[in-house]
């Protein structure tokens, strides 16, 4: 496979997992303090990367669990923001501002900071009570999964956690091996829709955070590729009247409690576009980790397929994924 390191890549994953004490003292220390609502808040792919854990947690506990962009946050203020309110907070350089500056009115509300940060030294070390500095390790999802899982282990609300925990011991291989799987498919989309002048994308539940993260962060930031990503629940409010035989459609297709609604965006499209793409996460294999398991995994495992359609638009294109025009180049 083309710009893909497998050796390197599960390197980083265990990188991560010999931190795993590391971070369930984090979960353990939370509870210890004790909290009464979650909030996750960050910007662009930070948030998408944690907006499925606000999914998995208003499946699992009855705890308040809220999400909101951090630029949104504060400029409107929330009024279920208290100093028993636990927060969760994302940024791959450190110096997001928006997601600082949230970080920063929080803080002065007593709320408990728990930031995931891919830099070290940055100011999110100072302002948060629990900074974790993954720097070149992956997948970033798994750091969440511990602290997350712990607490809910503490909670009383996940008890086959142990095994859980356990088991992401093999999730970086699983990775490797989904994209291994995806790859042909992937260059068969790159190929056919290169120069398409644009395309739509859906997605639901756990996976539409997956969706919104790859068509705004990859397709449009990254390589300048036109899409609209719309939710499976919203497509037939609007959406599906832009169809015809020649509009791209890609559906992502999950295993929780929305696949149906997948489905019947599935269904329309096969019947009215010729050029429409499934990918679905039940085609994918969990390997040594049990399949219980893996509601809580689809979205690090769609990210995986997902990265094979980035890497190799990439090559076909000839477009860096590290190319831009605007961001941190002007004043905006």
């Amino acid at each position: 496979m083309i710009n893909y390191d497998e050796i390197g890549f599960l390197k980083c994953g265990e990188k991560i997992y010999q931190r795993r004490g590391e971070l369930e003292k984090i979960a353990d220390d939370i509870c210890g303090r004790g909290f009464q609502s979650i909030l996750f808040t960050s910007v662009g792919g930070s948030q998408a990367m944690l907006d499925p854990f606000r999914i998995m947690l208003q499946e699992k506990t009855s705890i308040p669990v809220f999400s909101i962009l951090s630029s949104e946050l504060v400029c409107s203020g929330f009024n279920q923001i208290s100093k028993n309110m636990l927060v969760f907070l994302a940024s791959k350089s450190g110096t997001t501002e928006d997601t600082l500056a949230a970080a920063r009115y929080l803080k002065k509300l007593g709320c408990t900071l728990v930031s995931v940060v891919g830099e070290p030294d940055s100011e999110f070390e100072l302002i948060s009570d629990y900074c974790f500095v993954y720097g070149d390790s992956r997948p970033q999802e798994m750091i969440v999964l511990f602290i997350i899982g712990r607490i809910l282990y503490d909670l009383g609300e996940f008890n086959d956690y142990p095994v859980f925990a356990d088991q992401l011991r093999y999730l970086p291989r699983v990775l490797c091996d989904v994209r291994r799987q995806f790859d042909a498919e992937a260059v068969n989309y790159c190929e056919r829709l290169v120069y398409a002048p644009y395309q739509i994308w859906t997605a639901s539940g756990e996976l539409w955070p997956v969706c919104y993260a790859f068509t705004m962060c990859v397709l449009e930031e990254s390589l300048w590729i036109r899409t609209k990503a719309v939710q499976s629940s919203e497509f037939f409010h609007g959406t599906f009247e832009l169809v015809d035989k020649d509009v791209p459609i890609i559906v992502l297709v999950g295993e929780g409690k929305t696949r149906n609604l997948d489905i019947r965006v599935k269904e329309f499209a096969e019947r009215y576009s010729d050029q429409t793409t499934i990918i679905d996460t039940r085609d994918f294999m969990c390997g040594q980790i049990d399949r219980k398991f893996k509601l809580m995994l689809t979205p690090v495992i769609m990210n995986a397929a997902l990265q094979r359609i980035a890497k190799n638009m990439e090559a076909i294109t000839g477009h860096s994924l590290k190319e831009r025009r605007y961001y941190r180049k002007v004043l905006y």
